[in-house]
């Protein structure tokens, strides 16, 4: 390890890297929360608009947290399959990993990142599971391929070769491609009932706009209010 001058660790080359790469180099919109509305979905659904309009890549794609068993985090990336006034939806096989944590303690936080422009949305809430044929609906109405990926299942499960995965891969999208209303038995459609969302705007000189949404007692109104960046 080498010094740039006493007392001071030269950066790694991770370090340099790192530090070279330059945030939000757009120009980014401007947030007025005294303007946005008294619930947070037509808001989700006014930013999600603005950032297909952006050019913002997979803006549907969002980060799901979970609970492990042994009441850890554990988080991953996953598709949004809607926004209504129901919740936030998305799926997975029951079996999976986060089919059994949800199960476990069906709570979730939801993350998306839209740097395109520099926006983020956190959202919290409990999770309950669609009825199977809404579940094999919402499977069905997309592409041959999530058909055929949910045909192959065994998602977290340890996979002894990658041949395997394969073979049973081929053999799903022979089936999906014959039956495109082919049953998956754990294929479930989940959705996101928010308590809190809280909505990000970045800005240049880091004077962030936070506007979050809670859900007041009694069900029906939100409270909203803005956080120090």
């Amino acid at each position: 390890m080498t010094t740039s001058e006493p007392g001071r660790v030269a950066p790694t080359a991770f370090q340099k890297l790192l530090r070279a790469q330059r945030v939000w180099d757009v120009e980014l919109p401007v947030f007025d929360p005294a303007r946005a509305p008294a619930a947070p979905l037509p808001l989700f659904h006014q930013w999600f608009a603005e950032a297909v309009a952006a050019g913002q890549t997979e803006p549907h794609t969002m980060g799901l947290a979970t609970v492990t068993e042994d009441g850890g985090p554990d988080v991953r990336t996953v598709m949004l399959h809607d926004a209504d006034g129901h919740g936030w939806h998305f799926a997975s096989h029951a079996s999976s990993a986060k089919g059994r944590q949800l199960a476990a303690r069906p709570e979730a936080a939801l993350h998306f990142y839209w740097p395109a422009q520099g926006r983020q949305i956190r959202i919290r809430g409990r999770v309950t599971s669609a009825p199977h044929a809404e579940s094999l609906a919402d499977l069905h109405a997309r592409s041959t391929g999530a058909l055929a990926a949910a045909l192959v299942g065994h998602q977290s499960e340890v996979l002894d070769s990658y041949e395997e995965l394969e073979r049973s891969s081929d053999t799903a999208w022979a089936r999906a491609q014959a039956e495109p209303d082919a049953d998956s038995p754990t294929w479930t459609l989940y959705v996101l009932d928010p308590v809190e969302a809280e909505f990000f705007q970045g800005d240049a000189r880091r004077r962030h706009v936070r506007l979050r949404y809670r859900r007041a007692a009694e069900r029906e109104a939100w409270e909203r209010e803005l956080l120090w960046p």
